[in-house]
């Protein structure tokens, strides 16, 4: 293989140590060369994960010319601020999910990357899975008729609360940002339309503002209606229903089919109660490390592109305007 995307990781969290960086490993495209913590954390990690180098500071890692990209998993509050920092300093970006805080934010961010000639991405991994393209094809081939309605679950219940940063609201917490952007991102996904009205209901933490259960409506543009649940109180569940007039089709590992070995599971079910079960495997983390590593060496368009995001951002932006005021917003 040739010339490789050089990433550098901007943190020393769970989610970079135990996902990201084995996944970048199980490419052909890419290889870690740096670590950051601006915890003091960054030497210890590189010497248990074999990586060559270990900064202090971010600002270390993006000023290192050996870096070509950065994935930023850090608190989402912080997003925004890292990614313009580092298309300054010319280096490609794979930011974790929620982008940003709000649409105005991810605007920068994206404005801060195409100036500075790099990629940007929000690594919503699970689009990655061809179990999704699987149910598009079966959705285009009329196998549940016309689509009337669509459901999104992801839940799971938080332990650690006194300490987990998924209950500051100040970093951007809650089971909104945290799973309910998947629903949102995954209705969006399939459907392949916007939501033009949504009313959004939680249920807050009584010490934090922190919503740790929400349920959201969506009228999508093509008259698809839409549900979605996400929450830190329910037990593990991660799966989406697209129903239609014939028939419904069933994804049970929807974003997390790697806690099952990276096989999908698709369930079709008729009009007349028939049941056909698919499986789809598939590595969605290193398909999109690959993905996005193609971009940076070939210059091949990324599959989410930052229209795509903007208008994440701004779903995400009246889900939040809804949870507060109790109103239907129209998009």
């Amino acid at each position: 293989m040739g010339r490789k995307v050089r990433f550098g990781i901007m943190s020393t969290a769970a989610i970079a140590k135990d996902v990201m960086i084995p996944a970048i490993r199980r490419t052909d495209r890419a290889e870690v060369v740096a670590i950051a913590s601006e915890r003091g954390k960054a030497s210890e990690a590189a010497r248990g994960l074999g990586i060559p180098k270990a900064y202090d500071s971010y600002g270390q890692l993006i000023d290192d010319p050996d870096v070509d990209a950065v994935y930023i998993p850090l608190p989402n509050s912080l997003h925004a601020e890292w990614t313009i920092k580092a298309a300054q300093k010319k280096k490609h970006v794979l930011c974790e999910k929620p982008a940003a805080l709000c649409e105005e934010d991810v605007r920068r961010m994206i404005e801060a990357c195409e100036r500075n000639d790099v990629l940007f991405m929000e690594a919503f991994m699970y689009q990655f899975h061809p179990q999704h393209g699987r149910v598009k094809q079966l959705l285009a081939a009329g196998e549940i008729g016309d689509i009337t309605y669509m459901r999104a679950h992801f839940s799971f219940y938080l332990q650690d609360r006194e300490t987990n940063i998924r209950m500051n609201p100040e970093l951007g917490g809650g089971s909104l940002f945290d799973v309910g952007c998947y629903c949102v991102h995954s209705t969006r996904h399939i459907l392949g339309v916007e939501p033009i009205e949504l009313f959004v209901q939680s249920h807050f933490d009584p010490h934090r503002s922190v919503d740790l259960t929400t349920n959201g409506w969506m009228r999508m543009e093509n008259g698809v209606l839409a549900q979605f649940t996400c929450s830190f109180d329910m037990l593990f569940q991660n799966e989406y229903e697209v129903v239609g007039t014939k028939g419904k089709i069933v994804v049970s590992r929807a974003y997390r089919p790697d806690v099952d070995g990276g096989e999908g599971r698709i369930t079709i079910v008729t009009a007349d109660g028939s049941e056909h079960e698919e499986t789809v495997s598939g590595d969605q983390y290193a398909l999109q490390i690959e993905h996005f590593s193609l971009a940076v060496l070939e210059g091949t368009p990324l599959l989410y592109s930052p229209e795509r995001m903007i208008k994440q951002a701004r779903a995400l932006d009246a889900c939040r305007t809804s949870m507060k005021t109790g109103n239907i917003v129209r998009l």
